[in-house]
C-alpha cells in the first residue's frame, strides 16, 4: 500500500505539459539532426559525382568544407538540446512540486523565481533560433524540389536547354563552371540515382523536425509562463499565510499573557 501511495504521489506532481513538450522537442531535434546529417552527406555525394566539385585545400573554405562544418554543428545541436530538455523537465518537476506543496515544508524561494524567469528568456531565444533554422532548412528543400520537378518532367523539358549552375547558388566561385544541363548524360544519371530522391525527402523530414522543435519551444513558453504565474501567486499566498500565522501567534501570546496576569491578580 505504501508503494502504491508513493506512485500516486509521484504521478500527482508529474509535469505532464513539460513532459509532452520535452517528447516533442526530442522528436523534432532527432528528426532534424538525423535527417539533416544524412541529407548533407547526400548533397556532398551529388556535388562530387554529378557536378564534379572537388575538395579544395585545407586552408580554403569551399562548399564541401562548409557541409562538414554543418555536420559538426548538428552534433552540437543534438547534444545541447538533449541537456536543455532535461533541465526544463527538472524545472517543471520543481515548480509543480513547489506549487503542490505550498503548505508543506517546501517553500518557494527568490532563487527559484529567478531560475524560472531565466528559462523563459532562454526558451524565447531558442524559439527565435529555431525559427531561423526552419527558414534556412526551407532553402535546400526549395532547391531540391526544383531539381526533382525537372527530373519528373524530363519529357516536357527535352527540347529546352535548361542548366543547373552552382554559381547561381553561390556554391562555387564565378570562375568555376559547375553545371548540369537537362540534355546531358549526367542529368539523366542524376535523376535516375537514389541520391537525389533520398536527399530531397531527407531535407523535407529535416524541415518537419525543425518545425516540430519550433512548436515544442512555443509549448515550453506557454508552460513556463503559466508556471511563472502560478509561482508568483503562490508566493503571494505564502507571504499571506506567514503573516496570518504570525498574527495568530501574537494574539495567542497576548491572550496567554492576559490570562496569566488575571490568574496572578486573583491569587
Amino acid at each position: 500500500m505504501g508503494c502504491f501511495e508513493c506512485c500516486v504521489k509521484c504521478l500527482g506532481v508529474l509535469p505532464y505539459a513539460s513532459l509532452f513538450a520535452t517528447i516533442l522537442l526530442y522528436a523534432g531535434v532527432a528528426l532534424f539532426c538525423g535527417c539533416g546529417h544524412e541529407a548533407l552527406s547526400g548533397t556532398a555525394t551529388i556535388l562530387q559525382n554529378y557536378f564534379e566539385v572537388v575538395r579544395a585545400p585545407v586552408e580554403t573554405l569551399d562548399v564541401l568544407t562548409m557541409i562538414d562544418i554543418l555536420k559538426y554543428v548538428i552534433y552540437g545541436v543534438a547534444a545541447a538540446f538533449f541537456v536543455y530538455g532535461i533541465l526544463l523537465m527538472v524545472e517543471g518537476f520543481f515548480t509543480t512540486g513547489a506549487i503542490r506543496d505550498l503548505y508543506g515544508d517546501f517553500k518557494i524561494t527568490a532563487c527559484g523565481r529567478c531560475v524560472s524567469a531565466w528559462f523563459i528568456m532562454l526558451t524565447y531565444i531558442f524559439f527565435l533560433a529555431w525559427l531561423g533554422v526552419t527558414a534556412f532548412t526551407s532553402l535546400p528543400v526549395f532547391m531540391y524540389f526544383n531539381i526533382w520537378t525537372l527530373c519528373q518532367n524530363t519529357t516536357v523539358v527535352e527540347g529546352a536547354n535548361l542548366c543547373l549552375d552552382l554559381r547561381q547558388f553561390g556554391m562555387v566561385t564565378i570562375g568555376e563552371e559547375r553545371k548540369v544541363c537537362t540534355g546531358s548524360e549526367k542529368f539523366f544519371k542524376m535523376c535516375e540515382s537514389n541520391e537525389l530522391d533520398m536527399t530531397f525527402h531527407l531535407f523535407v523530414c529535416a524541415l518537419a523536425g525543425a518545425g516540430a522543435a519550433v512548436i515544442a519551444m512555443v509549448h515550453y513558453l506557454m508552460v513556463l509562463s503559466a508556471n511563472w504565474a502560478y509561482v508568483k501567486d503562490a508566493c503571494r499566498m505564502q507571504k499571506y499565510e506567514d503573516i496570518k500565522s504570525k498574527e495568530e501567534q501574537e494574539l495567542h501570546d497576548i491572550h496567554s499573557t492576559r490570562s496569566k496576569e488575571r490568574l496572578n491578580a486573583y491569587t
